[in-house]
């Protein structure tokens, strides 16, 4: 009878709250300890086929990701990554993210060429053996590589990692509830030993920056945020364009895919070894140069340059990258993309094709605003008016934003618009309540 009744119980609660996998999940002690498993991947391939192979398994102290709503998704992100309980099958954790491999598989390169890029996700360390799961998206939202592997948390060759001679770090701002937060670490790319001052400096910078803007600003006390102190031989970063060069912590370059800004590293095992140990899950990269240029790839890492005029607007619009899912609202001129597809809806939660706009924005937008939305010259309804305004994601036609400039847009204007605002705050909230 106890039985039966158990069992009825479980049936109205799967009723009312979902399937059963995504109810037990939210459980984080049922499933993991209290630590991090690494697992480290190579991507591989070129435009007609992708492959995706297991590199490495690591476990490093503590977890500093999410505890609640595990098995669910905040945003599809590229691609996306699954941990099952072998036992029943049942999602215990899924995130998603973006790769550089990806981007590089819209380029002229991968055409003719094949190549491999490194790409590491962070999972907590299961109680017992998981199945993981790895798809990669194309832009269609369709899978296009997937990869399945057995992980043992009893395997003798996990390798453990950040117990010891961990990177030294200054803790900048200490989130409310340490938690059940945002862990954030800005890491020194391009900073000799003798110039960390300037880094911490600089890190501070950035960190002022982001919490100029809201959402941010309000929900500052959800961030736990860390400078880390990682030395590089050389000081400054390397620019092919210009024949320089360098040897540094985390082998940033300019010129990546060839285009002259984009500042990179394709290093992330490297990255994340320097990292181990210390309270993290978002980075932000700050690379010691003069030039004007940075990246962002989300939940990967941002990318910024630290000593020149766009610093803080960049390292922002690239945050909203890596952090917020946040797509890029400027376009190309004339130039098209394969990037957004008419027949699929972009992820991204500022951007949209139209082809299943509903659950954006269109709340935000005012009764009687015309889709798409022309354009005024006003400059307080250029910035404040929300609509569908054409002209997003690198393409002049068929993208939409919905206000028509905002922080991910230029550089020049001086907040994240309502649109991103909404996306952003949901984002957060979603991580931290």
């Amino acid at each position: 009878m106890k039985l039966r009744l158990y069992t009825i119980a479980i049936v109205l609660m799967v009723v009312l709250f979902g399937s059963k996998s995504n109810l037990f999940a939210q459980e984080f002690d049922n499933y993991f300890v209290d630590k991090t498993l690494r697992i480290d991947y190579s991507f591989s391939g070129d435009t007609s086929k992708q492959y995706i192979f297991l590199d490495e398994l690591n476990v490093v102290p503590r977890w500093y990701g999410k505890r609640k709503r595990l098995g669910q998704l905040p945003l599809e992100g590229n691609g996306q990554i699954t941990v099952r309980d072998k036992e029943n099958g049942m999602i215990i954790y899924k995130n998603s993210f973006s790769t550089l491999f990806q981007e590089w598989l819209s380029t002229e390169e991968s055409k003719r060429t094949q190549k491999s890029f490194e790409n590491v996700f962070l999972v907590p360390f299961p109680k017992r053996p998981v199945i993981v799961t790895v798809d990669l998206m194309d832009y269609h939202q369709k899978v296009m590589a997937t990869m399945s592997h057995t992980v043992n948390p009893k395997d003798i060759l996990i390798r453990h990692i950040g117990e010891r001679n961990v990177t030294p770090y200054v803790t900048l701002q200490q989130a409310a509830d340490t938690i059940r937060c945002i862990h954030i670490a800005y890491v020194a790319e391009g900073y000799k030993e003798e110039e960390m001052s300037t880094f911490l400096s600089d890190a501070k910078i950035a960190m002022d920056a982001l919490f100029a803007h809201e959402p941010f600003k309000s929900l500052r006390n959800r961030f736990n945020i860390i400078a880390v102190e990682s030395p590089s031989m050389e000081s400054g970063v390397s620019e092919p364009g210009k024949g320089i060069w360098k040897n540094t912590a985390f082998g940033a370059h300019f010129d990546t895919f060839y285009s002259e800004r984009y500042n990179t590293t394709l290093h992330l095992k490297n990255l994340n070894d320097k990292l181990a140990g210390t309270p993290y899950e978002h980075i932000v990269i700050l690379v010691n140069s003069t030039t004007y240029g940075g990246g962002g790839i989300y939940n990967s890492y941002t990318l910024a340059d630290t000593h020149n005029s766009k610093f803080k607007p960049v390292v922002v619009h690239e945050f909203g990258h890596s952090f917020g899912g946040l797509g890029d609202e400027y376009s190309y001129g004339d130039e098209n993309t394969s990037m957004y597809p008419s027949d699929t809806e972009p992820w991204e939660q500022n951007l949209t094709t139209l082809h299943n706009f509903h659950g954006k924005w269109e709340n935000l937008i005012a009764k009687g605003t015309l889709i798409p939305t022309p354009e005024s010259k006003d400059m307080k309804t250029i910035l404040t008016k929300v609509g569908v305004f054409e002209g997003a994601g690198y393409q002049s036609k068929g993208v939409y934003r919905g206000v028509q400039d905002c922080r991910m847009k230029t550089n020049e204007v001086p907040e994240f618009c309502p649109v991103c605002k909404l996306a952003l705050t949901k984002l957060i909230n979603f991580y931290t309540k």
